[in-house]
């Protein structure tokens, strides 16, 4: 019987140095030391052994096993070892080679127009004034001259907070706080998110404006003319055109829309211009005498002109792009062109 053992354990342990994973390793250690292992059937022998040589087998018994679980741990930590040896090569960083540059933020592209619509009036002596988002009906309408039954509220369609209180439909408000506060001359834009009931590929229920607004003495719709095609040309080149055709706005008086020339067919007519040749960019006017009584100011003393610019619209012209949704998406790759 010592025999067998003295075999068993030299072919456990040929065995134990032939696997190559863990998973061969617990199959030699069953197929040895298990319950029904080759050990086990040899120990079930142990009753034909003379009593006085049982404590010399039973002896090589437990060598036989306590070699063959050393030689098994031994190899299980080498395998180990050799694991973690290969995820740490396969995982070691060449701090020799050379490093990547971290990824450059950039000014989302409407902030960036924002600015550049900003210098420019900046340039022309106006200077910025911004305002509550949230705002009384009272000063983004009533005060604009625009009472509670008048049919331009429908164009307006917003999204009310409480009962008297909205989200602001354009930056107009901020032009009637300025005035209540100081007295003329008043020259300011004011650039800033406004909100409408609107979605589609041109609309969005959130969207950004660049008012403008000139109180002084002996303000003619000239002045207006002179201010905004020094814009245009300063935005989009001296070489673009401007007309001024007629409109109608509660709070201006006379109104105007303002168009270009088609920048993408440069006046000769195309699809995105519907083959007019011009493109509406802002509405603009003479600041209706009305509006003077809600802040205080003579008419018969002061006049003044006000505009507005839809930054998305400028933004889409300046760039190609046919839907506004694409300025919010928060697409890196659509971002990524702007930087």
């Amino acid at each position: 019987m010592i025999d067998s053992l003295n075999a068993l354990r030299d072919a456990a342990l040929a065995a134990v140095d032939g696997v190559s994973d863990l998973a061969g390793l617990s199959e030699v250690q069953v197929k040895f030391l298990g319950r029904k292992g080759e050990l086990t059937q040899i120990m079930r022998g142990m009753g034909s052994v003379a009593p006085e040589d049982r404590p010399k087998v039973g002896q090589v018994v437990n060598e036989v096993r306590s070699a063959i679980e050393t030689r098994i741990g031994e190899r299980e930590e080498e395998m180990s070892n050799e694991a973690k040896r290969l995820k740490f090569a396969a995982e070691a960083v060449d701090v020799t080679r050379a490093g990547r540059a971290p990824i450059k933020g950039t000014l989302h592209p409407l902030t960036q127009v924002v600015r550049e619509i900003s210098d420019i009036f900046a340039n022309l002596g106006f200077e910025i004034a911004e305002g509550r988002e949230v705002e009384q009906e009272y000063y983004n309408f009533e005060a604009l001259n625009i009472p509670e039954e008048h049919p331009a509220r429908d164009m307006q369609d917003t999204f009310y907070v409480a009962p008297g209180t909205v989200l602001r439909t354009h930056t107009s408000p901020v032009q009637v706080r300025v005035m209540e506060a100081i007295q003329p001359p008043v020259r300011i834009i004011a650039p800033g998110k406004v909100y409408r009931c609107d979605s589609d590929v041109t609309h969005s229920p959130m969207f950004h404006q660049v008012e403008g607004l000139l109180i002084d003495e002996g303000i003619t719709f000239a002045d207006l003319k002179g201010v905004l095609e020094a814009f245009i040309h300063e935005y989009y080149g001296p070489d673009i055109g401007v007309r001024f055709r007629p409109s109608f706005f509660p709070f201006t008086e006379p109104s105007a829309e303002v168009d270009i020339s088609c920048v993408f067919c440069k006046g000769s007519g195309c699809r995105i211009c519907s083959r007019t040749g011009w493109l509406e960019i802002l509405g603009s006017g003479s600041v209706d005498p009305a509006v003077f009584g809600f802040v205080g100011y003579d008419p018969e003393k002061v006049q003044g002109f006000a505009f507005g610019i839809g930054v998305e619209r400028i933004a889409m012209l300046k760039y190609g792009i046919d839907d506004i949704r694409l300025f919010f998406d928060n697409d890196v790759r659509f971002l990524s062109h702007f930087r």
